[in-house]
């Protein structure tokens, strides 16, 4: 079967969250990801968004965080509060899968503006839960598009610590867990070097080139020493990925590929 670019970066993300793991999932990219996930490799992944929901099994994206199919297919629903303090800050979520505008080298991420903070030339939809997230989750999975406009030398803004400075930076900052452990893109994988917590290329997507990559990144991206080559969709998880898109294109009135 024939993918796009846009599906083998959601399979591969879904890829990289374990069955049985729990996941603070963020809306958007994340989500799509995370639910593959569960409808594919990791049945017994346990969802948890920032509303509340626990178990979240939706059959179609959600629009928001208050969407209600998230509720209505969850195990239970509990108040915000008790997501973040017994859930996150307790130590109890295993997976953070976040999104971003703008990821620099050391994983920082950056939702809230582009340009200077009192005069942005874009204002951003902002924190929500994901600083929090970034910040206490056991690991964090970041998933975008890349360009060099998404992937920076420096943020406008840091919204959400990864590595901050690199090195021992995050473990100086008190911050638990052990951070992005990856960077999924349409272009290819990037895991943090040790000892730098630099992210460097792990994995090319099928096709992709190193020029592509380095072209497409705002910073001197460096390849690991062995790139491995992203194995490609299988047709079990383009069909689940497609059906996904595809109900959730009717239940929310889009034309087909805006889910």
């Amino acid at each position: 079967m024939t993918y796009t670019t846009n599906e083998m970066m959601t399979v591969a993300a879904a890829r990289r969250l374990k069955n049985g793991s729990v996941c603070f999932v963020g809306i958007g990219l994340p989500s799509k990801a995370a639910n593959l996930a569960r409808l594919t490799s990791s049945p017994d992944v346990v969802l948890i968004y920032e509303s509340g929901p626990i178990g979240a099994k939706p059959s179609v994206l959600p629009l928001s965080i208050g969407d209600g199919e998230l509720a209505e297919t969850a195990d239970t629903v509990v108040p915000t509060g008790e997501i973040f303090r017994y859930w996150l800050q307790g130590g109890r979520i295993d997976v953070g899968f976040l999104g971003a505008a703008q990821v620099d080298r050391f994983g920082n991420i950056n939702t809230t503006v582009v340009g200077d903070y009192h005069a942005p030339k874009v204002r951003l939809p902002g924190a929500g839960g994901a600083p929090e997230i970034a910040g206490s989750a056991k690991s964090v999975l970041i998933i975008l598009k890349q360009s060099a406009r998404s992937f920076v030398d420096k943020l406008d803004f840091i919204t959400s610590v990864g590595h901050g400075e690199g090195g021992d930076s995050r473990k100086r900052l008190g911050l638990p867990g052990a951070g992005p452990v990856g960077i999924i893109t349409d272009l290819c994988i990037m895991e943090p070097e040790e000892g730098t917590h630099e992210f460097v290329v792990t994995a090319l997507h099928p096709g992709v080139t190193r020029e592509q990559v380095t072209a497409a990144t705002g910073w001197p991206i460096r390849f690991a020493d062995s790139v491995d080559t992203t194995a490609e969709p299988t047709e079990v998880e383009l069909t689940a990925l497609r059906d996904l898109e595809a109900r959730t294109a009717a239940a929310h009135g889009q034309a087909p590929g805006e889910a």
